[in-house]
């Protein structure tokens, strides 16, 4: 079960707290009474999703025993413009940095965090399509022993 706490502080200021015993701030726009001291929650939506899915593509590809020295995920999430303001679609791209990386293993590896394993993908998937593309960057053997 996931679980989380916010109590204001200040202002559209809250600060969340999770059971990992994890608190950070969360705040809003000037424009709509904030001061912009933290992410807005939608920011936070989409960095669950990039978070979610990196870590099982990097668990993937390490059982997979690729070579794998970096991973960058990028969450481009579209929303309408009327209230709620849901997001409408949402793209992600993976940067998958390597020595001899297989393109089938990243392919595979994403196919599976986003239709069984990332559990924030699945929540959104319903009321927003999902897209994913990826980058194979070829890191140098050098690189490895770091």
């Amino acid at each position: 079960m996931a679980q989380a706490t916010v109590t204001l502080v200040d202002g559209m200021q809250f600060v969340a707290e999770t059971p990992s015993g994890h608190a950070f701030i969360i705040d809003a726009i000037p424009d709509v009474g904030g001061r912009n001291t933290g992410p807005r929650p939608m920011e936070l939506l989409a960095a669950g999703v990039a978070g979610c899915t990196a870590m099982d593509v990097i668990a993937i590809l390490r059982k997979m025993q690729q070579k794998v020295t970096g991973l960058k995920v990028h969450v481009n999430a579209e929303q309408g413009a009327e209230h709620p303001k849901r997001f409408t679609s949402i793209h992600v791209q993976y940067t998958v940095i390597g020595y001899d990386v297989a393109e089938d293993k990243v392919a595979r590896a994403i196919e599976l965090s986003q239709t069984k394993y990332c559990s924030a993908i699945a929540s959104l998937s319903p009321g927003a399509p999902i897209t994913f593309s990826y980058t194979i960057l070829e890191a140098s053997p050098e690189t490895m022993a770091k």
